[in-house]
């Protein structure tokens, strides 16, 4: 048997992948930021080459709306400028919207008959599909990140997300 310290890995296994990092962009606090910020993170994840799955883009491109959304729709009044923050790991992504109002919201379940109320409820529903996670997390501001973790491809025994 050799002896000796253990060999270490190759360096491909140890280096970060070419996609691998976290860019953050701000927007202001309007419901035009809502579509700017979906097509910014999609054409992120394309210009960075990142191999995410159709369904997982799909229902991370939804979680963006809906976090942007709901910062626009109840933050803006203390929070003029939202940020989003996407971090991306070898095989998972992380997107983070951030603004300075302090209140942390619950996901609920909203009645049939209700227009809104669905939006944290969706995302917790998207993320969980896939195995992912979600949260809410202070700022050193005292506003909030509401963030969602995915996986870039949905586990083999997912069922598929329908939109």
């Amino acid at each position: 048997m050799p002896s000796g310290p253990p060999a270490e890995p190759p360096e491909e296994l140890t280096s970060p992948l070419a996609y691998e990092g976290v860019w953050r962009f701000t927007a202001p606090a309007l419901e035009a930021s809502v579509p700017q910020a979906r097509h910014a993170v999609r054409d992120l994840l394309a210009d960075q080459c990142v191999p995410v799955a159709a369904a997982i883009m799909d229902g991370l491109l939804l979680i963006v709306s809906e976090l942007v959304t709901n910062a626009v729709r109840h933050a803006a009044l203390l929070s003029p400028q939202i940020a989003v923050q996407v971090t991306l790991g070898a095989n998972w992504l992380r997107v983070a919207v951030e603004d300075d109002h302090p209140y942390r919201p619950k996901a609920l379940e909203a009645d049939q008959g209700d227009l809104g109320g669905r939006g944290l409820w969706l995302v917790k529903t998207l993320t969980a599909e896939v195995g992912g996670k979600c949260g809410v997390e202070h700022t050193r501001s005292g506003g909030k990140a509401i963030w969602a973790e995915l996986p870039l491809t949905p586990p083999a025994t997912s069922p598929p997300l329908l939109l």
